[in-house]
């Protein structure tokens, strides 16, 4: 006996994980906070080494974390997304404080540095432990949460090697900066934050999305040969 309901359509459960993945160049934007993003992120370090220079150490600190309360105020008033310019004031403000305490400048970086080193150590430790963090992260930030490559042994050597240039890129970025720290040259070393940070991670990030997309990519090219039936015996 009919109910007078229609049967459901049966709903395709691979719907969200065939959609195509982001472009290379949208992928990068994203995590940099476009153009916009990378402006901003570098204002407030530009505006601490010009004062610091011009001026003295605590209007430098005034004028940093001034500068970046007044980026995220402005994203705030024009509705756009403020996750880069929250991370870029916990960053500016937890080195401003420090280097207020202790009366040095370079002590404005000392966080930075600090980081540095913990995030390199935790990248070639994940490599160690067989939880590469490069393939981590790409699960969360581009394929939507999921963890298909940890099934994939190309997939699985290609995050492990990934992790580990992470790693080495970014403790060596760290032995540079942290050179100029114990030398007390607080100008050179900010002027090194500014060109081993954003240009640096851009590439490594670009490295990144371009290698593990071409990958895939011709996975997904190659056909697929199924081998055809035996004859059935008369």
């Amino acid at each position: 006996m009919s109910t007078g309901e229609h049967p459901a359509a049966p709903t395709d459960a691979r719907g969200e994980e065939d959609e195509p993945l982001p472009s290379m160049a949208e992928m990068v934007a994203d995590q940099l906070g476009g153009v916009r993003g990378l402006v901003e992120s570098s204002v407030p370090v530009v505006v601490f080494v010009l004062v610091n220079v011009i001026a003295e150490l605590r209007p430098a600190v005034i004028a940093a974390v001034g500068t970046a309360l007044a980026i995220g105020v402005l994203r705030l008033v024009q509705r756009r997304p403020i996750r880069h310019a929250v991370n870029g004031l916990f960053g500016v403000g937890v080195g401003a404080l420090i280097a207020w305490r202790s009366g040095d400048a370079k002590d404005f970086y000392l966080p930075g540095i600090l980081y540095g080193v913990a995030y390199g150590l935790a990248l070639l430790g994940s490599v160690a432990i067989r939880q590469p963090m490069v393939g981590w992260i790409w699960s969360m930030i581009v394929a939507g949460g999921r963890s298909d490559w940890r099934t994939d042994p190309p997939l699985i050597r290609l995050f492990n090697r990934l992790t580990v240039l992470w790693g080495v890129v970014w403790l060596a970025k760290v032995a540079a900066q942290a050179a100029l720290y114990l030398a007390d040259m607080e100008t050179a070393l900010g002027v090194a934050r500014l060109v081993l940070s954003t240009p640096l991670y851009a590439l490594l990030l670009a490295f990144t999305v371009w290698t593990v997309r071409r990958v895939t990519r011709d996975r997904e090219a190659t056909p697929v040969i199924t081998p055809a039936p035996a004859p059935a015996e008369g």
